[in-house]
């Protein structure tokens, strides 16, 4: 009951789909790299996922429900540290094992990595990275934390920069960050209790339950990393179901010194609900790509 879509038979060849889609390589049980629960390929859907690097990539198993089969661009850097992340969960005895393994790419993959500032955590643990020197480049700092829309926890994660963010070019210390994103279909936001609405081509990568990247589209097609965690990041147990149930991640982003650092999620929100009156906050739904 193995999925191979044609976006990844399409980079491991037809030869190794065929392989997988007899039994070859593919296991009978699994962890499933979305939600982290036992699957079944012998009696359940089940989704083949393509991590690709620079040039090498990593095939996982996932419950069709959680995610389709799909190729998910990361850095070759993330790339590896999968691969470690998986090994390490396997190594307990007693432990389900995530069965991965390499294979070749028709073509290596070419997916620009880019620096950014370590996040934070879920809000309670959330610092923020030190505030940008006076011709210095601003960075971002990563806020998770759940918020509520209409009674329903979401998965969030709150986008603020460490000093104003301008055009390229523009020298005048004008901050442009949120007219930048509003560019990339972001909308304003003044109701932190509305849910906004899902933007095509950006989405949030998690692999093995942790935060990765944030993704937008890429020019030549596919998808580009738009913030890269230095390490990957750990999430609650709870922020990982909120977003594995709902298929999303709700991004906010405000300019530098909106809502900073919060050590609580109620005191995040309200942050966020102080901004948004002001109209100092634009925000999206992204889909989770991987898992």
């Amino acid at each position: 009951m193995l999925d191979v879509s044609d976006e990844v038979r399409s980079e491991i060849g037809d030869d190794e789909a065929d392989r997988l889609l007899g039994g070859a390589h593919a296991p009978d049980t699994y962890e499933c790299t979305s939600c982290r629960t036992p699957g079944d390929t012998l009696m359940e859907p089940t989704s083949t996922v393509l991590f690709i690097g620079d040039e090498t990539a990593v095939l996982a198993f996932a419950h069709s429900r959680c995610i389709p089969s799909q190729v998910v661009p990361v850095s070759e850097e993330q790339l590896l540290g999968a691969v470690r992340s998986i090994n390490q969960a396997q190594e307990p005895a007693a432990a389900p094992q995530q069965p991965s393994y390499t294979v070749p790419l028709q073509e290596p993959a070419q997916v620009p990595a880019q620096a950014a500032a370590p996040a934070a955590a879920p809000a309670q643990e959330a610092p923020l990275p030190a505030p940008a020197a006076a011709g210095q480049a601003a960075v971002l700092g990563i806020t998770c934390g759940l918020v509520m829309h209409g009674g329903t926890g979401h998965a969030a994660l709150v986008v603020e920069p460490t000093g104003p963010v301008g055009r390229p070019g523009n020298t005048s210390g004008t901050d442009e960050f949120l007219s930048l994103l509003q560019d990339a279909g972001f909308q304003p936001l003044t109701d932190v209790d509305v849910t906004p609405g899902q933007l095509s081509g950006w989405s949030v990568l998690m692999v093995m339950g942790q935060l990765h990247a944030i993704l937008q589209p890429a020019a030549a097609g596919g998808s580009t990393g738009w913030w890269q965690a230095h390490q990957p990041l750990q999430v609650t147990d709870a922020w990982r179901v909120a977003a594995g149930k709902q298929a999303e991640v709700t991004m906010y982003a405000v300019p530098a010194g909106t809502v900073g650092r919060q050590p609580r999620e109620d005191l995040l929100r309200l942050a966020l609900e102080r901004a948004a009156a002001q109209g100092q906050v634009v925000a999206a739904s992204l889909p989770l790509a991987g898992t």
